[in-house]
C-alpha cells in the first residue's frame, strides 16, 4: 500500500523487541531455576555433594549437575551477550533471514554446553580426590591456584583479544559475517568461543566461592557484564587482576607487600 506500512513490515519492525523479550525471559527462567536450588535440594543429591569419600555420582546425578552448570552459564553470560545477539538479529532481519538468530544463539549455547561438560567432570574429579566438598574448594591450595590463574589470565594477550571481540559487536558481525543458516550457527559458535576464551578462568572461580553460592554467581555475572559493556574502564581488568593475584598469593602463603 502506498505511503503505508504493511502488517508484515510492522511485525519485522518489532523483531528486536521480540528478541529482547525472549532473551530476558530465558535469563529470568535460568535465574529462577538457580534460585529454586537447581535440583540440588533433592535427597538423592545430598550425599555426593557433601562428602569427598563418595565412590561417585550416579548417571542421573551427573546429568543433573551438568544441567545445573549449563543453566548457570546461560544465566551468567546471556545478559552480556545480549548486545551481540540483538545486533545479529537486526542484520539478519535486513538480510531477510530473521530465523537465523535462533541458530546464532544455539551456537553460542553449545559452546557453553561444552564448557559445562568439562566443569562437571572437573567437579566430579576434584570431589573424588578430596579437594572439593562437592560444591566448594576445601583446600587453600586449590582456591589459591584458581585465584592466581584467574588473575594472571586477566593480563594475557589471549584474554585481551577475546575481550575485544566481545566488546565490539559491530566489528565482530562485519568481520565474521557468514550467510545462511549454517553461517549463523558458525557465527554463534565463533562468538561463544571468544566469550569462553574471555571468561573461562573467571567461571572456574565458582569452585572458590561455591558452585551454588548465589551471591558469588551474581557477583561474577555482574563483573563480566561490566567488563564487556564498559570498555572505557581501561584499568578495570588490571585492578581485578591485581586483587585476584594478591588473594591467591595470600592463600598460597606467598609473602605479599
Amino acid at each position: 500500500m502506498a505511503g503505508g506500512i504493511s502488517p508484515l513490515e510492522r511485525f519485522l519492525h518489532r523483531d528486536q523487541v521480540l528478541v529482547a523479550f525472549g532473551l530476558a525471559a530465558v535469563t529470568l527462567l535460568s535465574w529462577g531455576y538457580l534460585l529454586t536450588g537447581a535440583g540440588m535440594q533433592m535427597p538423592s543429591m545430598s550425599a555426593p555433594m557433601e562428602t569427598a569419600q563418595t565412590p561417585g555420582w550416579s548417571p542421573a546425578q551427573a546429568v543433573l549437575m551438568f544441567i545445573m552448570w549449563w543453566v548457570m552459564m546461560v544465566a551468567m553470560m546471556l545478559p552480556s551477550a545480549a548486545p551481540m545477539i540483538l545486533l545479529f538479529s537486526s542484520v539478519a532481519e535486513r538480510s531477510s533471514r530473521p530465523g537465523s538468530t535462533t541458530l546464532f544463539v544455539s551456537g553460542y549455547f553449545l559452546i557453553w554446553g561444552g564448557f559445562s561438560v568439562l566443569a562437571t567432570l572437573m567437579q566430579w574429579q576434584l570431589t573424588q580426590i578430596g579437594l572439593l566438598d562437592g560444591m566448594r574448594a576445601n583446600s587453600k591450595m586449590l582456591a589459591g591456584l584458581l585465584l592466581l590463574v584467574a588473575g594472571v589470565y586477566q593480563l594475557t594477550p589471549a584474554k585481551n583479544a577475546c575481550l575485544k571481540h566481545c566488546q565490539s559487536p559491530l566489528q565482530f558481525v562485519t568481520g565474521h559475517w557468514r550467510p545462511g543458516p549454517r553461517g549463523a550457527l558458525s557465527m554463534g559458535l565463533q562468538h561463544g568461543g571468544y566469550c569462553l576464551g574471555c571468561c573461562w578462568a573467571l567461571m572456574a572461580l565458582l569452585f572458590v566461592g561455591g558452585v551454588m553460592n548465589l551471591a558469588w554467581i551474581g557477583g561474577l555475572a555482574a563483573y563480566v557484564l561490566v567488563e564487556k559493556l564498559i570498555p572505557q574502564w581501561r584499568y578495570f581488568g588490571l585492578v581485578s587482576a591485581c586483587l585476584l593475584i594478591t588473594a591467591g598469593a595470600v592463600l598460597l602463603g606467598f609473602p605479599v607487600s
